[in-house]
Parts: structure tokens; C-alpha cells; sequence
């Protein structure tokens, strides 16, 4: 696929770049694109959460009620799951949610994700840029001569741009990554996706490694 280049204003340069069909034209792979989400939003998880089981609560030990007799659930002390108040039976313990998942796997979900950006028609591609000081006006207003201020945009940079970065923060539907930072979700997550001309060449030599 070639698609032309553009300038921060949203001109045509008169460059254009061809997206390597074996990272941007294959077969997605929905599974693998699944198991790659998966992963990722499993990752994120703190895993904190927890709940008193009948042992650890306070209280005395007592039995209530006698055993047999009352109509109702036979129950012990005060503690008894089986009372409002009283402990919870099999309840969440702290745990890790991350689990394993091939290189070969996230590889073809990556290219699965950026080759259904393609049959969207959904990627732009944008001359190497970057900004002096950090300004979100300046963002703001690339993103509009580009026509992607109703769209959530992910940008995704060759390396690390301080000021990029920053003047991006505080604007509620654009987003910026780095190419060895780009993953699966964060591709589907957005709505358009702009390369700059080295970032392309940073993905295709990342994804081909």
C-alpha cells in the first residue's frame, strides 16, 4: 500500500511511503488479537482485592441458636456467612492476573491490528516533526488541518519527544507512543493512526526482527 506524506498543516509533500504488505496487508488474525488484549488489560490489573474469610473476622464464637429446631439455616457463632455482617464464603484473595504469551503471537496480533488500520484506510502518514516548547495549541491545531479533531488519534514517534509529548497531554482524544512502545490495544483503541516516515521504518524493523 502507498500512501502520500504529510506536513503538520495537512499538505501533500509530494513524498510518498510504501507500507510493507507483510506487516500492513496480511490476514488479521482476530484470536491472536484477542489473546494479545487479553494479556495486556490482564497486566494492568493491581490484583488488591480482598475479603475477611470466616477466620479472620472478630467476634465471638458463641453459637446463637441451638442446632435444630428453629425453621432456619443452622448456623454458629456471629461470623456465619450465612448473616448480614458475617464473613464471605470463597471471597476474592489477592492474586496475579499476568499470564505468558508467545513473541510469536503478539508479533501476528500487532500486524493483525495495523493491517486492519490499512483496510480502514484508517492510517496517515506525517513528514518528521517536532516542536520547540510544548505547546498544546500547536497540537490542537495539527490535528485539525488534518482533519482528526472529531476522531481519537494515536501518534506514534521513532523515539521519545519531550515536547511532543507534553503539548499531546492535556488533549482528551489524542494519544502519543513510541514505535517500540506500540501495542495491540493502543492500536485498536484509536480511531486513526498517524506514523511519521521514521516511525514507519522503526515498526517494520521491529516486527520483521
Amino acid at each position: 500500500m502507498e500512501l502520500n506524506v504529510l506536513n503538520i498543516k495537512g499538505e501533500t509533500t509530494g513524498r510518498t511511503v510504501t507500507l510493507n504488505d507483510a506487516i500492513f496487508g496480511i490476514e488479521p488474525n482476530d484470536h491472536a488479537i484477542y489473546l494479545d488484549v487479553k494479556q495486556h488489560l490482564a497486566n494492568k490489573r493491581q490484583g488488591t482485592h480482598k475479603s475477611k474469610e470466616r477466620s479472620e473476622m472478630s467476634g465471638s464464637t458463641r453459637k446463637l441458636i441451638r442446632q435444630k429446631g428453629s425453621g432456619g439455616a443452622r448456623r454458629g457463632d456471629i461470623n456465619s456467612p450465612v448473616l448480614v455482617g458475617g464473613a464471605r464464603v470463597f471471597g476474592p484473595k489477592p492474586r496475579d492476573y499476568s499470564f505468558k504469551l508467545n513473541k510469536k503471537v503478539k508479533s501476528l496480533a500487532r500486524k493483525s491490528a495495523l493491517s486492519y488500520k490499512a483496510k480502514e484506510n484508517s492510517i496517515v502518514i506525517l513528514e518528521d516533526f517536532s516542536f520547540e516548547t510544548p505547546k498544546t495549541k500547536d497540537f490542537a491545531a495539527m490535528i485539525k488541518d488534518l482533519k482528526l479533531e472529531n476522531s481519537k488519534m494515536l501518534l506514534v514517534l521513532p523515539e521519545n519527544n519531550k515536547f511532543v509529548y507534553l503539548s499531546a497531554r492535556n488533549l482528551q482524544r489524542a494519544s502519543v507512543v513510541t514505535a517500540s512502545e506500540l501495542n495491540t490495544y493502543k492500536v485498536l483503541n484509536a480511531s486513526n493512526l498517524i506514523l511519521t516516515e521514521r516511525s514507519v521504518e522503526m515498526i517494520e524493523k521491529l516486527l520483521n526482527a
